[in-house]
């Protein structure tokens, strides 16, 4: 009787600098931002605003943000992911985990290149982002498969689609939210969530007359928006307020991370804290489920930046609310969804 082939698991998150300097966030950015699925412009345009507007100036800022957050362990994004690579190693059995990044180190080459060196017949591919979008999971595995097609003999493959509406995802975030919720008494809490370009939102919409054309196009998924990055955004925000009882008034969601002046989807999360805060609400508490790990903006962009603005223009506390990082149950629902996928390589 033959041996079943040796499968393998390909986690995969966005990436991080190497170091909290500006020449590793240099190098870091350049890379990132010069992936058109990230800058969608032409060629000419992507870099002329990469060398002439961006890199002359961020590196400097964005590496004075990364040394508020960088621990022991270094970047907290890479240290999480490694922690949660090996907790669900320890879960599936048989299994070689291997991480990597987008951007930066561990690459995806490098990462691909254990998988093979460790005997890996079969690939289980997981973009460790909630939510789909272009810029994040189909860069991810636009680089997967690329790499893969540079073999002779190309690895089976199946990939883990977005688990925005996973119930085992959404029950881990409820799972880590609640105790921090119940200690922050928070009286509002705010969903939010990475943003993208509007039109980025509209050139995934297969229909080209759904997305953002109406203030309730994200109510609902429906076939028109299935694969919209915002609607499963929102769907997610929906799922996670029902598994802890809060009710409408009680929530709302935003997104962050906004870059350069072209309109991205709103609300913008830096406006919102603010007028929140105007709004007399005192406690506020941030849940950022588009990041399985706690990562630049999670720690810094809303636990510093977003607290003070939120106090400077009134509010007493804003709460940030723990990523999943490597909590129990969500390294076992990552398990789970390998263990899905795995029974269906082909």
């Amino acid at each position: 009787m033959l041996e079943a082939p040796k499968k393998g698991l390909l986690l995969i998150n966005l990436g991080t600098p190497d170091a909290p300097t500006s020449g590793a966030v240099r190098r870091y950015l350049r890379e990132f931002l010069s992936d058109p699925r990230v800058i969608d412009l032409n060629s000419l345009g992507r870099w002329l605003l990469l060398n002439l507007v961006i890199l002359p100036t961020r590196p400097r800022r964005s590496a004075a943000a990364y040394r508020q957050i960088w621990g022991p362990d270094g970047s907290p994004l890479l240290h999480h992911s490694r922690e949660l690579a090996r907790e669900v190693g320890s879960r599936l059995d048989g299994v070689q985990v291997e991480l990597a990044m987008r951007y930066g180190n561990p690459s995806i080459r490098s990462a691909l290149g254990r998988l093979r060196d460790g005997g890996v017949r079969e690939l289980i591919v997981l973009p460790l982002y909630p939510q789909y979008a272009a810029s994040s999971t189909a860069s991810s595995l636009e680089k997967v498969y690329a790499l893969l097609g540079e073999s002779w003999d190309v690895l089976p493959v199946k990939v883990v689609p977005p688990f925005f509406d996973q119930p085992g995802f959404v029950s881990a975030f409820a799972q880590v939210a609640r105790p921090a919720l119940e200690a922050s008494r928070a009286e509002h809490v705010i969903f939010s969530f990475h943003g993208l370009p509007e039109r980025q939102i509209r050139k995934s919409d297969p229909s080209g007359a759904h997305c953002l054309a109406s203030a309730g196009c994200c109510d609902r998924i429906q076939a028109e928006n299935r694969g919209c990055y915002r609607a499963q955004c929102f769907h997610t925000a929906r799922s996670i307020a029902g598994q802890l009882r809060l009710q409408a008034e009680r929530y709302s969601v935003s997104f962050q991370s906004r870059l350069g002046r072209t309109p991205w989807i709103k609300p913008y999360t830096d406006l919102w804290v603010i007028e929140l805060a105007r709004r007399g609400v005192k406690r506020v508490a941030v849940i950022c489920p588009a990041f399985v790990a706690d990562c630049l903006e999670t720690l810094e962009e809303i636990g510093i930046r977003g607290r003070e603005s939120f106090k400077s223009a009134g509010g007493e506390e804003l709460t940030l609310v723990p990523s999943l990082n490597a909590h129990p149950a969500w390294a076992e629902t990552v398990a789970a969804m390998a263990r899905a996928a795995s029974s269906s390589v082909q």
